[in-house]
């Protein structure tokens, strides 16, 4: 049976938003998920206390507006087949920069690396490793981006396969959107798959 993991973070609420979508928290609810990888800057106690509920198996960084010093800077979590390497994304300089990102994940040894800060959603296979970037679940502003679309990624991890789908909600009048992807760690083959319209409700 596969693992569920959610890769969520950088929500700044409230401080920069409101709340997040009402359509993505309906979806997000407690015993559907497995794993929580949380990657900081979520904006207050409440919105952790919100992801903890979602999930027993709850992981956490911190980020660069996190005061909670019991927070790791950097962390790995196994499960399964993979192991997952989380940091903030702060850290990497400059932001979003491939070689600093590689060289996090060597340190690690990770199969997969997840980061945020940049608030912007990125996926990318490289160096036989698989990495992250979830964006924003609120779509909350950065320094560089006012405008930001809201998106957060769940995975199914089942043997050595993982199975990606990322959420985008690029119009809040209208539906989210989903995209589907497929990696493996044994080829670090990644690639889209298409959906049906009917995938998209499931």
């Amino acid at each position: 049976m596969a693992e569920i993991v959610l890769i969520v973070g950088d929500s700044f609420v409230p401080q920069r938003v409101y709340d997040i979508n009402e359509q993505f928290k309906s979806l997000l609810t407690p015993n559907k998920i497995n794993h929580i990888l949380c990657l900081g800057n979520m904006g207050s106690k409440d919105q952790y206390e919100w992801l903890k509920t979602l999930s027993n198996n709850f992981h956490c960084v911190r980020g660069d507006y996190d005061f909670d010093e019991s927070l790791p800077e950097k962390k790995c979590v196994q499960i399964g087949e993979f192991k997952i390497g989380m940091i903030h994304g702060h850290q990497v300089f400059p932001t979003g920069d491939n070689d600093s990102l590689s060289s996090v994940q060597r340190e690690l040894g990770c199969n997969i690396l997840v980061y945020g800060y940049s608030h912007e959603l990125s996926i990318q296979a490289k160096d036989n490793a698989l990495y992250i970037n979830p964006g924003s679940i609120s779509g909350a502003f950065s320094p560089s981006i006012r405008d930001n679309t809201p998106s957060f990624v769940l995975i199914a991890l089942q043997g050595d396969v993982a199975l990606l789908y990322v959420y985008l909600l690029k119009d809040e009048s209208q539906k989210f959107e989903v995209k589907k992807y497929e990696y493996n760690i044994q080829s670090n083959e990644y690639k889209e798959i298409q959906n049906d319209d009917d995938e998209e409700n499931n």
